[in-house]
């Protein structure tokens, strides 16, 4: 077995394990900032929202254009007064994208542009976006979200309860905003591609979280008819028997992402990619953070608001206090897990639990010696 394959078996049995709910208060701190940044970074700068959002025209020269991108960039601005996006394709075409004219306002361009360029005005084919039709697709999108989110506190408040439906939801929003900030931060067009790659990061995250929820929800069966666990330490078990899971997942899909965003987009100049790849990177980042540091931990805490398990904690510390003060140096959990079986169920040799050994042993079992 692999050294990471060992540590994911000790993690699932309990052996080792990082208590990452006794620090929620970091992580929370953590997010808080992140996401603080991120508002204000949409708040100042701003989305730089695509010409299918904003309308505009789109003009593509002939191949092999002699001019490079900043002059091409240079010429377009000039031409219009607007701010200009030029990329260079694979044919050695131009493509440049001036938001904010109109038809008689396109022609124009379009006819000093093939003068600049030292082209026949012709070959440039210029095509006319209107912002209708972004708007629809905003429209849309929003819509689809505002379903999604419903649907999933709704499916997460059936399959699991109201409570983990809640810091799903928490998680959701906190991948969401942060995704956008960092596009503000930036300034990455926002294109129909970023909006594909902003629903598609949801569903990864909803996939890291609800499996630690269902692990958690295994081990938690009974959980007020023992006292050596709290709700607390079940939950930081649920997150560390997991955790190799959620990390080997996520890097696995990072990866091409990765190579889209920093090959394709950066070196290759392919700036379509840019528009999903930077969605979909920063995304499932933040949902694997999240559904680790946000989404269980939250959990445990309205949890433990409840007064069973208040009670619970209550009994646990009374008796680690207890065990502490006999000199029982024996911490625990840690030769033993939660496993859902109740501490305190009945024992499996019928009589008194204090009945001394000699009257018990030998009866119902063998005793171990060779007749």
């Amino acid at each position: 077995m692999s050294k990471l394959g060992n540590l994911g078996a000790r993690l699932h049995r309990g052996e080792v394990g990082y208590d990452f709910v006794k620090n929620r208060k970091i992580w929370y701190g953590l997010s808080i900032l992140i996401t603080i940044t991120a508002i204000v970074g949409l708040a100042v700068r701003g989305l730089n929202m695509g010409i299918e959002f904003e309308g505009g025209a789109v003009f593509n020269t002939p191949k092999n254009t002699s001019a490079s991108v900043s002059q091409a960039e240079e010429y377009a601005e000039q031409a219009s007064g607007h701010d200009a996006i030029v990329q260079k394709l694979g044919d050695g075409s131009l493509r440049i994208q001036v938001a904010g004219i109109d038809t008689d306002a396109a022609n124009t361009i379009k006819n000093t542009l093939a003068d600049d360029l030292k082209v026949d005005s012709e070959q440039i084919n210029a095509e006319l976006v209107g912002p209708s039709w972004g708007e629809q697709i905003a429209n849309k999108a929003w819509q689809g979200l505002g379903i999604f989110l419903v649907l999933v506190v709704i499916y997460l408040a059936i399959a699991f309860e109201w409570r983990m439906a809640l810091a799903a939801f928490v998680a959701l929003i906190h991948d969401i905003t942060i995704t956008v900030g960092i596009y503000a931060l930036v300034g990455f067009e926002v294109t129909p591609g970023t909006v594909i790659g902003l629903l598609t990061i949801l569903g990864y995250s909803l996939y890291d979280t609800v499996v630690v929820f269902d692990s958690l929800k295994e081990q938690t069966k009974d959980i007020t008819k023992q006292t050596r666990w709290t709700y607390s330490d079940v939950a930081n078990r649920s997150i560390n028997s997991t955790l190799v899971r959620s990390v080997n997942t996520t890097v696995v899909a990072l990866l091409p992402v990765a190579g889209l965003l920093f090959i394709g987009g950066g070196v290759l100049g392919a700036g379509m990619l840019n528009d999903i790849s930077l969605s979909l990177f920063v995304g499932l980042a933040a949902g694997a953070y999240s559904s680790i540091f946000i989404a269980t931990p939250l959990v445990a805490d309205l949890k433990e608001r409840e007064p069973q398990l208040k009670a619970l904690r209550k009994r646990v510390v009374a008796k680690r206090a207890q065990s502490a003060g006999k000199g029982d140096t024996e911490v625990p959990g840690d030769d033993e897990s939660y496993d859902g079986e109740p501490e305190d169920a009945a024992p499996a040799v019928v009589g008194p639990r204090n009945q001394p050994a000699s009257r018990t042993r030998g009866r119902g079992r063998p005793s171990g010696k060779r007749r």
